[in-house]
């Protein structure tokens, strides 16, 4: 079988001229295109609308901190342990972007691309991806949160960002109806956290679900770098040891003499 020769439409340069997705970045990018219509240029091959600029951008600043997160936690013990190399401070926290903290506005997306192209109506098609999560005794993405409880207040704020901002506002609307058969299905109220409401607002903007970690990626990389720089002014990596020290003991049949 024949192997297709690679290519790419992404960047090229030479010695005078670098070029991103057809764009002089010299000329017509620098100074004329903010980081976050660079970010959805980049990624999707066009410019976005000031629709999708505005909901984009506000998705960055709510990913960007929460406190001391196992992202945030792996990056300060990394930057005590090198405090020269933020890169690897910061590298070490983003592989905290995962299926359980930050990185299930996919698994919410999903579902929302799910319900909206099922041939059933909204609500059946939400019962039934609801009743299937409460069968399968499993976590349903975008919903339930440890500390905002009953209610996330960063979910009702994006949506709101979004629909003022010019969003059609269906995938919003599937993630209302969603979070009303959880709860049945549940017995009880789960909130939409503030990754659930990232997923609806980016399928908005016609982000693909499997790349929305990444804009996740981005965020939490501007937020570690806080993290590192207050390290280094206040550090906490050395009493984040010794509190393990004292609140996890060791149980094994030899103790220490």
């Amino acid at each position: 079988m024949a192997i297709r020769k690679p290519e790419t439409k992404i960047g090229t340069c030479n010695a005078n001229q670098i070029l991103v997705r057809d764009k002089d970045l010299v000329e017509d990018l620098i100074g004329k295109v903010g980081f976050t219509d660079m970010i959805y240029f980049h990624i999707l091959n066009r410019m976005p609308t000031p629709t999708e600029t505005k909901v984009l951008d506000s998705v960055l600043v709510t990913l960007m901190e929460h406190g001391f997160t196992p992202s945030a936690i792996a990056s300060r013990m990394i930057a005590m342990s090198d405090p020269t190399a933020i890169q690897s401070a910061v590298a070490a926290g983003i592989l905290g972007i995962a299926g359980v903290f930050v990185g299930t506005m996919e698994g919410t997306a999903q579902n929302l691309y799910a319900i909206i192209d099922s041939e059933d109506s909204v609500e059946v098609a939400a019962e039934k991806i609801a009743k299937e999560y409460r069968a399968a005794k499993k976590p349903i993405p975008g919903f339930g949160h440890p500390i905002h409880i009953p209610d996330d207040p960063r979910s009702p704020k994006l949506f709101e960002v979004a629909l003022e901002a010019g969003v059609d506002g269906k995938y919003i609307n599937a993630l209302k109806v969603l979070s009303t058969k959880v709860d049945e299905a549940w017995g009880r109220h789960l909130t939409i956290n503030a990754t659930g409401a990232i997923g609806a607002v980016l399928c908005e903007i016609g982000l693909p679900w499997d790349i929305m970690r990444g804009i996740a990626v981005i965020s939490r990389a501007a937020g570690l770098v806080g993290h590192f720089a207050e390290e280094k002014e206040s550090p906490s990596g050395y009493y984040i040891m010794s509190a393990i020290e004292e609140q996890i003991p060791y149980t094994g049949n030899r103790q220490l003499d």
